[in-house]
Order: C-alpha cells, then sequence, then structure tokens
C-alpha cells in the first residue's frame, strides 16, 4: 500500500491567498478604468442608440395600446346603442299595451255631475244676469266663512 501524506506549509497557503485576493482588486481596478474609458468614447453613442431604440418600442406600444382602446371604446358604443335601442323599444311595447288595455277596459264617456254651488250659480243666471253675480258672491263669502272656520278650530 501506498501511504501520500501532505505537507502543510501554512506560509505557502497564506502567500497564495494573499497573492490572489490581490489580483481581485487589480481586475477590478483595471474594469474600472476600461470603462471610464468606455465611456468617454463610446457611451454617448450607445446611450443614444439605446434611447432611439427604447423610442421606437414606446412608440410600437403606444400605438398597440391606442388600437385597443379605440376598438373597446367602439363595441362599448355598439353596445350601448343596441341596449338603448331594446330598452325603448321595451318601454313603447309596454306603453302602446297600456293605452290599449286602458282604451278597452275604461268607459268612453265619463257620467257627467254637478257640484252644489254650480248648480245654484247656473239656476241664477238662468233667471237674470244681475241675481247670478250675486248668488256667485255669495258662494264665494261662504267659502270663505268656511276656511275662516276651520282656521279657528
Amino acid at each position: 500500500m501506498l501511504k501520500t501524506t501532505y505537507t502543510l506549509q501554512p506560509n505557502r497557503l497564506g502567500e497564495a491567498a494573499i497573492a490572489a485576493s490581490r489580483q481581485i482588486w487589480l481586475a477590478g481596478l483595471g474594469a474600472a478604468v476600461v470603462t471610464r474609458d468606455w465611456v468617454r468614447t463610446e457611451a454617448g453613442d450607445t446611450f443614444k442608440a439605446l434611447v432611439k431604440e427604447g423610442s421606437v418600442v414606446e412608440s410600437r406600444a403606444i400605438r398597440l395600446v391606442g388600437e385597443r382602446i379605440e376598438t373597446s371604446v367602439s363595441v362599448a358604443n355598439s353596445v350601448w346603442k343596441q341596449t338603448r335601442r331594446s330598452v325603448e323599444s321595451t318601454v313603447k311595447e309596454a306603453a302602446d299595451a297600456a293605452v290599449s288595455f286602458a282604451q278597452q277596459v275604461l268607459p268612453t264617456a265619463l257620467p257627467k255631475f254637478e257640484l252644489p254651488l254650480q248648480s245654484k250659480a247656473r239656476a241664477a243666471a238662468a233667471q237674470s244676469p244681475k241675481r247670478a253675480k250675486r248668488v256667485v258672491k255669495t258662494s264665494k263669502k261662504v267659502k270663505r266663512t268656511g276656511k275662516g272656520a276651520t282656521k279657528r278650530a
């Protein structure tokens, strides 16, 4: 059997860790410098291109949403008109039915009747015009007296 022994050397392990972390640090600094240079030279054109593409996508989206809204409003108006016609025809049918029912059930002429004061005035008018005025005035006084009496009570 083979026996392998590992020998740990703490100094070499610590040095490797320090070297690796330093390399990561230097890579980060290098990325910052490259980014700074890119921003100075090419970022303006890239940013403008991104804005242009965004504007194109936005205008397409607005057009699409506008078309859908326009279609929805058109459908809503159509449904509203159809509903309105339906309600109007239903109400007209109900009104026609009510009128027809009333014409069938109610008498064609209502009976005539006279109030007592009206009959006295007509009788007096038939006798003489002056007397008719007195009867009418007397009937008005009677009405006032009746009202006054009820107010006091």
